[in-house]
């Protein structure tokens, strides 16, 4: 995995070993995505909503660290299955949190995918230390590459 950081952004990327659809399909669908994004002690994603389209919402809630439950929510601003996804972020465990924005582009080259993740828009210094990326893809790696 590879990360880039800028001002106001985290770029990461990863190669798993999986169709795009299915990726993309384990990014999208609540059912499967509350069985994968979180670990057992650190947060733990309990509850999703999703309107897939361009517009519509979604919202995680969960139980982050120390017990304590988390809300997370957006807007999807661009769909296009299985090479993009993107959407709007808003945490609510970030006093004063400002949207930010979410682009996962997947490129399939034979069985792997090359998931390349960007949050941008992170405009203080809590957003921009935020290091959770890296855990979501492994366990979003985990997950798809366990079901193939």
């Amino acid at each position: 995995m590879s990360e880039t950081r800028a001002d106001t952004a985290i770029i990461q990327e990863i190669m798993i070993k999986a169709p795009a659809e299915r990726i993309f399909a384990a990014l999208t669908d609540p059912a499967q995505r509350i069985k994968w994004w979180g670990s057992e002690g650190r947060f733990q994603t309990t509850h999703m909503e999703s309107d897939l389209r361009v517009g519509g919402k979604w919202l995680m809630r969960g139980t982050g660290m120390g017990g304590r439950s988390f809300r997370v929510s957006g807007e999807y601003r661009s769909i296009d299955p299985p090479h993009l996804l993107v959407f709007t972020w808003l945490p609510d465990w970030e006093a004063n949190a400002k949207e930010s924005l979410v682009r996962v582009e997947l490129q399939q080259e034979g069985g792997v995918t090359r998931v390349r993740l960007t949050h941008s828009g992170l405009t203080s210094d809590g957003a921009r230390a935020h290091r959770g990326w890296p855990d979501i893809l492994e366990w979003l790696r985990t997950y798809v590459e366990d079901q193939c």
